[in-house]
């Protein structure tokens, strides 16, 4: 197992992974995943896809990191920068709501009417965290294309929800 090739082609989902598990970029745990990847990689089987075993791992991880103690310590911090990112809007009401499914439909029915090839890199890379590298191989096409594809999709979606940004 190459490990540098595995943290390279898996980065991104791990991110992805950490932020929607614990709602933060933790680079600390990121790490951390990095090294239980490593000590364990005589434990892989090739059964599976390596993909999804890193998933595991990093999945456990965060779900371990939010039971830690450190991290309920960080928690019940009072410095000010915390308790200033922490307060959140409470209320949420039904016309928040509406507006918020509202957006979500606008922003799913702008990627239906992209064309094919740009709507499916946009689903792999941004949506489901895939890398370049993992998308080229997928789609049986060059990293060029698949960057060229998602900057091309990307200003295409820009332009139909400019009312929303």
């Amino acid at each position: 197992m190459n490990f540098k090739e595995v943290i390279n082609s898996n980065k991104q989902n791990i991110k992805n992974i950490i932020r929607l598990i614990t709602k933060e970029d933790n680079e600390d745990l990121e790490q951390e995943v990095y090294l239980k990847i490593w000590k364990n990689s005589d434990k892989y089987k090739e059964q599976g896809s390596i993909k999804s075993w890193i998933s595991s791992i990093t999945r456990n991880a965060s779900l371990d990191y939010l039971k830690s103690a450190y991290h309920k310590v960080s928690q019940t911090s009072t410095s000010d920068e915390f308790v200033l990112a922490s307060i959140k809007d409470k209320k949420t009401t039904p016309e928040s709501n509406i507006v918020s499914l509202e957006r979500q439909k606008t922003i799913v029915k702008a990627i239906n009417r992209l064309k094919p090839k740009f709507k499916e890199v946009i689903i792999m890379c941004e949506i489901n965290g895939y890398s370049y590298e993992e998308c080229a191989q997928r789609l049986k096409c060059p990293v060029g294309t698949i960057k060229s594809r998602l900057y091309n999709a990307k200003k295409e979606l820009a332009i139909e929800l400019q009312d929303l940004l």
